[in-house]
C-alpha cells in the first residue's frame, strides 16, 4: 500500500501485476521496497524500464494498492516435494542447467516449475467448477474492496500490464463501481489468437467458454460507463497486429453513445510497460480521477 507523502489521500488505484513467467514474486515487481529481491529488480528492468510504477503513481497523488494474486508470491503453491507430473520435466531442466554450468537459485527453480504447474491448477479448478482466471478474479475483487475500505478513498481505478491487463479488463467488467481502467499490452480479439497465438498466453487469458458470449474487447468495455485506456505495442510479439487493430475498432464502436470514454494508443516497439507508457497511464488517471 502506497500513499502520497504530502496532502490528503487521493483516489485509489489497484495495480495488477503481470504474469511474465515469474510466480515466485507478485506485486513486488511494481513497488520500490527497502530490500527488493533480485527477481523483482530483473523483471522491473526487463519490462518496466527500471521504474516502480506504483511508487510513481503514489507520487502523483493516488493511493495505490498492489497485491499478490492467486498463485503468485505470498499466494504461491507449495511445490516441495514436486508433484508427480513435474518430476521428469524438472529433472530435464536440472540436467540442462548442469551441462550449461548454471546454478539456479530456489526462486528460479520455482518459477520454471510453477509455469508448468499452472496447467494442473487449471484442471483442478475446472473439476471444482471454477477456473484459474476465476480464482484470480476473486482475489482481485477482494483486493478492490480492501482499497475501498481505506478512509478517504472514494473513486477507484485499476491498471495492469500484460497478464495484469487481462485481469484489469475482467475486474472492470465485474465491478460497476470502477471509474477508470487502464490495460497495457493486453488487447486483441479472441479470433486473432487462434491457433498461432494461444500458446503465448496463460490460463489468465483463456477462461473456458468465455468467447462463446464475449470477445475480449467487449468484456473490457463492459457497461461502457467507465473511462478506458488501452495502450498497444505495435510490434507486440504476443498478439497479431490485425487482432489489436480489430480490438481497437470494437472498443471505439462499443463506447459510442455511452457515458464512458475510450482512448486507444498505439506505440512502436515490443511487449513492455516502459516509462512512456507509464506516463500515459498516470496522465490518464490524473485527468479522469484527480480533482481539477
Amino acid at each position: 500500500m502506497l500513499r502520497p507523502a504530502d496532502g490528503p489521500l487521493g483516489p485509489g488505484l489497484l495495480g495488477l501485476h503481470c504474469h511474465a513467467g515469474v510466480k515466485s514474486i507478485g506485486a513486488e515487481r511494481m513497488v520500490d521496497t527497502p530490500r527488493p529481491s533480485t527477481k523483482a529488480l530483473r523483471v522491473r528492468a526487463d519490462l518496466y524500464e527500471d521504474r516502480a510504477v506504483a511508487n510513481e503513481l503514489a507520487r502523483a497523488g493516488f493511493v495505490v494498492l498492489c497485491h499478490d494474486t492467486f498463485a503468485w508470491g505470498s499466494r504461491r503453491f507449495g511445490l516441495d516435494p514436486l508433484p508427480r507430473g513435474l518430476r521428469d520435466l524438472m529433472a530435464a531442466y536440472e540436467a540442462a542447467w548442469l551441462t550449461a554450468g548454471h546454478s539456479p537459485d530456489d526462486d528460479e527453480r520455482y518459477d520454471v516449475a510453477a509455469v508448468h504447474h499452472e496447467h494442473t491448477i487449471a484442471k483442478a479448478a475446472g473439476i471444482l467448477g471454477t477456473s484459474f482466471a476465476g480464482m484470480v478474479a476473486y482475489d482481485d475483487l477482494v483486493a478492490l474492496e480492501v482499497l475501498r475500505g481505506i478512509d478517504e478513498v472514494a473513486d477507484v481505478g485499476v491498471f495492469g500490464f500484460s497478464g495484469g491487463g487481462a485481469r484489469a479488463a475482467a475486474l472492470t467488467a465485474l465491478d460497476p463501481g470502477i471509474r477508470a481502467s487502464a490495460v497495457v499490452c493486453m488487447m486483441t480479439t479472441f479470433e486473432a489468437l487462434v491457433p498461432a497465438y494461444v500458446d503465448a498466453h496463460s490460463w489468465l487469458f483463456t477462461t473456458p467458454g468465455l468467447a462463446r458470449d464475449l470477445d475480449h474487447p467487449t468484456l473490457t468495455a463492459g457497461r461502457g460507463r467507465h473511462h478506458q485506456l488501452v495502450v498497444y505495442a505495435e510490434e507486440d510479439e504476443l498478439f497479431p497486429p490485425r487482432g489489436m487493430v480489430a480490438a481497437d475498432r470494437e472498443l471505439t464502436e462499443h463506447f459510442l453513445d455511452r457515458p464512458g470514454t475510450y482512448t486507444g494508443t498505439f506505440l512502436p516497439g515490443p511487449h513492455r510497460f516502459d516509462r512512456e507508457m507509464q506516463d500515459l497511464v498516470k496522465n490518464f488517471f490524473a485527468d479522469r480521477l484527480l480533482p481539477a
